[in-house]
């Protein structure tokens, strides 16, 4: 009978919990105004959440992106932004995919479809205005769920009960859904880890082994993409107690060589890891005395800086470390001249590759948290104008050993100094 009468009180929760976050979402203008919308276009028009953020909000999760659902075709849909003046642009038009913008937010609204032909990659579609027919199309239970604005929910294969349960379920046909897009593979991996509360089916282990080299036919930066969701998501640590997880993401990227640092975090590396951008991490798993980060970025698509930062922390590891490498005074060096995010990188870095806590590292961190790059205070035309020093070759070289004095000195010259530099 208690466990009736706790079973009762914990469901009253999730409900009002559930309730509390629609009415929230309700609440805000841009929404209102996304709703008011479609659902003023025409008689039949009508738009809902789906995915991502309804399996948040049953799961009492933060929600961070919305999405919708309509049974617009994109044409309609646009005439309809267009009609109340909201900013949009055309994420996949093909694929019956918009965003709205409304001042700060971004909206996803995508046509009710079905996938028609599918090449393990991209599908061509045909838009539909049947709910049943688009969630049948999707990947799994829990991505299926959908809501009107007041947070009735349109279910049909039950996905809100398998998110209670913990149950990771493709809808219809396993390998089918796999072989439409192989990224699914990947997205299964990122869903057990975060929601499961079962071990894996054996099937559903032996269709993914047999169809693991689809994902040859993804593109990689599809992949990546999908491996920082999964890097950045609070079930990441999960991975390594869970071997079949844990052997798919090797095989997918092999070029992960440390990944399994991360077994054996230290307790400052545990607490900071959800702070850490996906970037850093990386660097953690690929950067060895090999060529392997130079593969690893010839594989994936970064952009310039995401590939400098990576390109710095290998350059930096390639030379020998000694005592004087994170001293106080090295490390305002490597500020002046590589900038605040490549210090922070490399404390950071540091610290998740050591076994234990390293307060040195730690404190280094704060001190340099307000710190800003040193500036050189003296110029060329200073120079030319004090010290009536031609411009050309030689007022470079005197100005370089000035700045390399400066740098030495903890920044800071004298003009005494100045003045030996250029006697000199």
């Amino acid at each position: 009978m208690i466990s009736l009468i706790k079973k009762f009180f914990l469901h009253s929760k999730d409900l009002n919990s559930e309730k509390s976050s629609f009415k929230k979402l309700k609440k805000k203008k841009s929404i209102l105004l996304i709703f008011s919308a479609i659902e003023n276009y025409s008689e039949s028009s009508e738009i809902r959440y789906v995915g991502g953020c309804i399996r948040k909000i049953l799961n009492n999760e933060n929600v961070d992106d919305i999405d919708f659902a309509v049974n617009l075709k994109p044409n309609e849909c646009i005439e309809v932004l267009k009609k109340n003046n909201i900013k949009y642009y055309e994420t996949g038009v093909d694929h019956g995919t918009l965003t709205a913008i409304i001042e700060n937010d971004k909206f996803e609204i995508t046509s009710l479809r079905k996938d028609l032909i599918t090449d393990g990659r991209h599908a061509k579609v045909s838009f539909s205005r049947d709910w049943y027919v688009d969630a049948s199309r999707r990947d799994f239970t829990i991505n299926s769920i959908y809501s009107d604005i007041d947070g009735n929910l349109y279910d049909p294969f039950n996905g809100k009960k398998d998110l209670k349960i913990g149950k990771i379920e493709f809808i219809g046909d396993i390998e089918k859904r796999i072989i439409e897009d192989y990224l699914r593979i990947l997205r299964y991996v990122r869903f057990f880890l975060n929601y499961s509360k079962l071990e894996h089916s054996e099937k559903v282990k032996k269709i993914i082994k047999q169809n693991i080299n689809g994902i040859s036919n993804i593109s990689s930066e599809r992949l990546l993409d999908e491996f920082k969701k999964i890097i950045s998501s609070s079930g990441f640590l999960k991975l390594f107690k869970d071997p079949f997880s844990e052997e798919i993401i090797k095989l997918i990227f092999p070029q992960f060589k440390n990944i399994e640092i991360f077994k054996k975090l230290n307790d400052f590396a545990k607490k900071k890891l959800n702070d850490i951008d996906y970037i850093l991490l990386i660097s953690l798993m690929i950067i060895d005395n090999s060529d392997n980060v130079n593969y690893f970025l010839f594989k994936f698509n970064l952009s310039k800086i995401e590939k400098k930062r990576i390109l710095f922390l290998k350059k930096f590891y390639d030379k020998k470390i000694n005592k004087n490498t994170f001293s106080e005074k090295n490390l305002w060096k490597i500020l002046y001249y590589n900038g605040k995010q490549s210090l922070q990188d490399l404390l950071y870095f540091e610290i998740f590759k050591s076994k234990k806590v390293n307060n040195k590292l730690i404190n280094l961190i704060d001190f340099f948290k307000d710190k800003e790059v040193p500036v050189f205070p003296i110029k060329a035309q200073n120079l030319m104008e004090k010290y009536h020093i031609s411009e050309g070759k030689l007022l470079g070289i005197k100005l370089k050993k000035i700045e390399e004095k400066w740098i030495n000195n903890d920044f800071k010259v004298s003009d005494k100094e100045v003045v030996q530099v250029l006697e000199n």
